[in-house]
């Protein structure tokens, strides 16, 4: 694996980490969203990731010496909604409230949310610190040519 395959790499999951943050933080910031372009509550999104390059085998026919192709890394392949259904919240003084006092809240637990934003920074700082030590070789490496 060369350095720029590798840094190609690291960058495709940071871009991809990024958008996973982006959407976790839209879900945050839409947990009491009641009413939404369509008329209902908000609905909970999450961010649906595929291997991008030849996977395992053309990244082993790449360390073998052959022609690997375009570098592996991780691209995003969907932005799907929860199917799960609302939460029903008992609130009759609320606008949207039903005639039996019950608001549709949207399916976001903000905890669980949370616990998904942690994660995803963690995996962030995680391809950050490939990339840094990817370049640090490729410095010592220089250094030794020299």
């Amino acid at each position: 694996m060369s350095l720029l395959s590798s840094l190609a790499t690291s960058a495709s999951a940071l871009a991809a980490e990024r958008l996973r943050m982006d959407v976790t933080a839209e879900n945050l910031a839409n947990a009491q969203t009641t009413r939404g372009a369509d008329g209902g509550p908000y609905r909970r999104k999450s961010v649906v990731l595929q291997e991008s390059g030849g996977g395992f085998g053309q990244a082993l026919a790449g360390a073998m010496g052959r022609p690997s192709g375009r570098a592996a890394g991780v691209e995003v392949a969907a932005i799907v909604e929860d199917a799960s259904p609302p939460r029903m919240a008992y609130d009759p003084g609320h606008p949207d409230a039903d005639e039996r006092g019950y608001v549709q809240m949207p399916n976001v637990e903000p905890v669980g949310e949370m616990v998904d934003l942690i994660t995803q920074q963690r995996a962030y700082e995680a391809n950050v610190t490939a990339m840094q030590t990817a370049k640090q070789m490729f410095s010592k490496t220089l250094e030794l040519i020299r």
